[in-house]
């Protein structure tokens, strides 16, 4: 017998068991009822892109989600080419849709989510969220109510915002000030590493993956002003861009160790090594990653050596709602809580919520939105969008929300025609 493939197995089926029984139990009632009828795709533009799939069922029920945007290469040629894989299926049978999607397929050996297909993950997880969106409208629940049930009522959500100058008191007191009175009320903001100019600093190599002594001690005084500013009531985390070697990702958790980071992300490469490892035994700063691994396997080392203190992932890498549910629950075994990165747009960024607020452990979801524009506008709400740092959820079936055709179509990118 395998050993490794029946713990792995084991492990999925105990996390999804409960939940999958749950949505079973509502969805037997009306099971073969519909079909997949067709699936769209369309891209927005505006500062990043935006990857908008459409699931439609023939009795005209549809769901909606997005799969990867920025880079968006290929992404909506992958989801257009699974189309023949979903075309006919069950809306209702999205496990068994999402395992086999694409299997059978004369260029590929393989399933489009079990390793073998890399960067098709982005498609899958896109349709396999709108999938559940779908499920939701058609049992008439929310689609957090399929998942398990919420946990919270309001999911966290922080901003990126960073002084202009961090060196400068003056400036960390103009950010504070602009932070405190921002309507949509953050209280966590992702702030990243500044460096040095190698005509001033001659020790800055920028072939290398160090950080010079000077780039430390002005790293050290910029968040500690930072934190003087903002006071502590808000959460400030620390992010890297997987930019530095073992030894100075220690030294860097050691320079801001003092301002209590909600974490530091993505110091090391983004796979698992050794040294994210050693990195999360030195650190007094909790070691956050995980937007850029697929499915339970890209985190399976990391949870088996305790490499790590925060899950980090991106639903629209990991696999969707249910293949990234499984991730939180191996995570749960070893203690370990989640948050979720999200650079997508409005729908993502709702979407994302209501997953969060069915996992137990979670903390806090990212967004680049909520600054006002066009992209707050995409959806069409009943209540504010982002109220004290919060995602509310609601009642309404599915995602519960729609798009905004105006919005929607005065955004798309060239080529693009709106679905209808």
């Amino acid at each position: 017998m395998n050993l490794t493939m029946s713990r792995r197995k084991f492990l999925g089926l105990v996390g999804a068991a409960p939940l999958l029984a749950h949505f079973n139990l509502l969805a037997e009632p009306i099971k073969y009822r519909h079909k997949i009828s067709d699936i769209k795709c369309m891209v927005l533009s505006g500062g990043r892109t935006y990857t908008l799939v459409k699931v439609i069922a023939d009795s005209g029920v549809y769901g909606v989600a997005e799969a990867y945007g920025s880079p968006s290469v290929g992404t909506k040629e992958q989801v257009l080419a699974l189309k023949p894989f979903l075309i006919g299926k069950d809306p209702l049978g999205i496990d068994a849709i999402y395992t086999y999607l694409g299997k059978g397929a004369e260029s590929l050996n393989g399933s489009r989510t079990d390793g073998s297909a890399h960067m098709l993950m982005r498609a899958a997880s896109g349709i396999e969220m709108a999938l559940w969106d779908l499920a939701g409208k058609i049992l008439g629940v929310p689609t957090t109510t399929l998942l398990g049930g919420e946990f919270r009522e309001k999911v966290r959500v922080y901003d990126h915002a960073a002084p202009r100058d961090m060196l400068d008191k003056g400036s960390c007191q103009e950010w504070a000030h602009k932070v405190k009175s921002d309507p949509s009320g953050f209280t966590a903001h992702k702030i990243g590493v500044n460096n040095t100019d190698p005509a001033t600093d001659r020790a800055r190599d920028l072939g290398n993956r160090v950080l010079t002594t000077r780039e430390l001690s002005e790293i050290r005084q910029g968040f500690e002003n930072c934190r003087e500013a903002i006071g502590w009531e808000h959460d400030i985390m620390v992010h890297c861009h997987w930019e530095y070697d073992l030894r100075t990702s220690i030294q860097l958790a050691q320079a801001v160790e003092s301002i209590k980071p909600l974490w530091l992300e993505d110091p090391l490469g983004v796979n698992y090594s050794g040294s994210w490892k050693r990195l999360v035994e030195a650190s007094n700063v909790p070691i956050c990653t995980g937007e850029n691994l697929e499915r339970r396997e890209g985190f399976n080392d990391f949870l088996v050596n305790q490499a790590l203190d925060i899950l980090n992932p991106d639903l629209r890498n990991s696999g969707g709602f249910l293949e990234t549910k499984r991730i939180a629950d191996m995570a749960e075994v070893y203690g370990l809580p989640v948050a979720a990165h999200n650079t997508g747009s409005q729908l993502n960024t709702w979407a994302t919520s209501q997953w969060a607020a069915s996992i137990r452990d979670f903390i806090v979801c990212e967004t680049t939105t909520g600054r006002g524009g066009w992209m707050d506008q995409l959806l069409v709400l009943d209540a504010p969008y982002i109220d004290g740092g919060f995602i509310r959820l609601n009642d309404k079936p599915g995602l519960g929300v729609e798009l905004n055709p105006d919005v929607v179509k005065a955004h798309l990118a060239d080529g693009e025609t709106w679905w209808g």
